[in-house]
């Protein structure tokens, strides 16, 4: 049999539950929940650092944030020097392309791939104008990518101010459309799908957005351990015992007081527009399933789309990422064979632990192409499923850990020393924190020994002497206020100087 192609489709800001395949009733993702039903949908995915950066070099080498040195979003920190996938492709004899973004540094490191056209959110303070704002310039619109006025970090929106064709996603599907026809037809391919969105700003275009102006979604839900005055109105409240000022951790009032959607209105709106900048990502992987189709490569093509993280979109009155309810953490996970190579794969749902350093051990795998030392992840389609997934992201006062074991979840607050215990079978929006519950105890101490077992570096001083938890002081002084509007841009023409 020949090798097969290769198509790695990855997204931002998606959690695991935007996915009509996932049950949601609103979101409209017909190209995904048809992959879905050609291949297997993993529904216990998690990105092992909910966070841009450390997440991509966990999917693109294949090793945990310990690993490859980032658990902090380091954009200054060069890719550690081990194997990437786009290179282990490429030494297998594959072609390998990428488009969009990678978020690496130095941004024109083409990380193993023959060639990388790049969409990196106006990023120029970095040294390079992306191929995307290069693009904008060549249709006349030069410096005008912000136009919009809208944050990069930010849950405000308003519909997209260029062109329909000048969109980010537009123009990556169309670029990796062209990349596949000029492929060499001598060799398999490995091609990587890089969109920018749902990650903010969010600015959807008119079509898309008017898909969802008469959809109401679902008002998220509060857990019982979150303060009552976090939820928006109308939210589903879970007013319980577990609740106590003093419980809550100096990283969740930081993220809750950070963002500023407070009103029912401003969530309507925020959350209109990320399905309606899903939808239009899911409308654009079709016009590329289509260039294989009559480029008579797609019987011949894997494809495994995914997220680097997912974002809270107000569960629990917190919006964002960099944390491990499974709204950040959980991601999407399709994996679909080439035609006929495991038909009993399709339409399956796996809910086996597996995360984004899974990723590039199960191309290659699926590939006949040894998998490099340096990969701490294991194969997705391998027997030996893992009983354990550990999470870590930041460090000092922000930092959060997790352990997910069978169907339970700690998640660990160092600024309070507070731990978190779900059953994610019975409460699967992690509504109701069973660490002080006596018929939970043996499972929580269970857990906090394997978490202990991952500690490293600064999280030594978290335990004391006598190797109990102390954590840090939940008396932390606030952050500075927020002046630069969560890196809102300006005007990119002439480019921004940040000397």
């Amino acid at each position: 049999m020949n090798r097969p192609h290769v198509l790695l489709i990855t997204t931002d800001h998606w959690p695991a539950t935007l996915l009509g395949a996932a049950g949601h009733q609103l979101i409209q993702t017909p190209t995904l929940d048809e992959l879905a039903r050609q291949g297997t949908r993993f529904t216990n995915a998690y990105s092992e650092c909910p966070i841009c950066i450390p997440a991509r070099r966990t999917l693109l080498t294949g090793m945990k944030p310990r690993s490859h040195g980032d658990r902090t979003f380091q954009t200054t920190l060069e890719m550690p020097s081990a194997p990437t996938l786009a290179q282990s492709f490429r030494d297998a004899g594959y072609q390998a392309y990428a488009v969009g973004k990678l978020h690496v540094y130095p941004q024109r490191n083409r990380i193993g791939f023959d060639d990388v056209l790049l969409a990196e959110e106006g990023r120029p303070h970095d040294g390079v104008i992306d191929d995307y704002d290069l693009y904008l310039g060549d249709e006349g619109f030069v410096g005008q990518q912000f136009e919009h006025g809208m944050s990069n970090n930010q849950y405000f929106t308003r519909t997209w101010h260029l062109p329909e064709r000048c969109h980010v996603t537009n123009w990556t599907a169309r670029s990796m459309s062209r990349m596949i026809r000029r492929r060499d037809p001598t060799r398999p391919g490995f091609w990587y799908l890089s969109f920018t969105h749902p990650h903010p700003p969010l600015v959807p275009l008119q079509h898309y957005w008017d898909i969802y102006q008469q959809v109401n979604p679902a008002m998220p839900e509060c857990g019982e351990w979150a303060p009552p005055d976090w939820s928006l109105p109308g939210s589903e409240c879970h007013p319980g015992k577990s609740h106590s000022d003093s419980r809550v951790p100096w990283l969740l009032n930081m993220v809750h007081n950070k963002w500023t959607i407070r009103t029912q209105t401003e969530y309507f709106a925020a959350l209109r527009a990320v399905f309606a900048l899903c939808t239009h990502i899911d409308h654009q992987i079709r016009f590329v399933l289509g260039t294989l189709r009559e480029e008579g490569l797609l019987d011949e093509t894997m494809i495994l789309f995914t997220s680097d993280h997912g974002d809270m979109f107000g569960q629990h009155g917190l919006w964002g990422k960099r944390l491990f309810y499974e709204g950040a953490a959980n991601v999407p996970m399709i994996l679909v064979p080439p035609a006929g190579q495991s038909d009993d794969a399709c339409g399956h749902v796996d809910s086996r632990l597996v995360g984004l350093q899974d990723v590039m051990p199960t191309l290659l795998e699926m590939c006949a192409i040894d998998v490099p030392d340096s990969c701490d992840g294991r194969s997705m389609t391998s027997s030996q499923e893992r009983n354990v997934l550990y999470g870590e992201c930041n460090e000092g006062a922000t930092a959060t850990r997790m352990i997910r074991r069978d169907q339970f979840k700690l998640i660990y607050y160092a600024a309070g020393n507070v731990f978190q215990l779900f059953d994610l079978d019975a409460d699967p929006n992690e509504t109701v924190d069973l660490s002080r519950s006596a018929s939970h105890a043996e499972v929580l101490d269970d857990l906090k020994t394997h978490l202990r077992e991952h500690l490293h570096g600064s999280d030594a001083e978290w335990l004391d002497d006598n190797d109990e938890w102390v954590g840090l002081s939940n008396d932390q002084p606030p952050l500075p206020t927020e002046r630069g509007l969560f890196l809102q841009r300006g005007t990119h023409w002439p480019p921004p100087y940040y000397g």
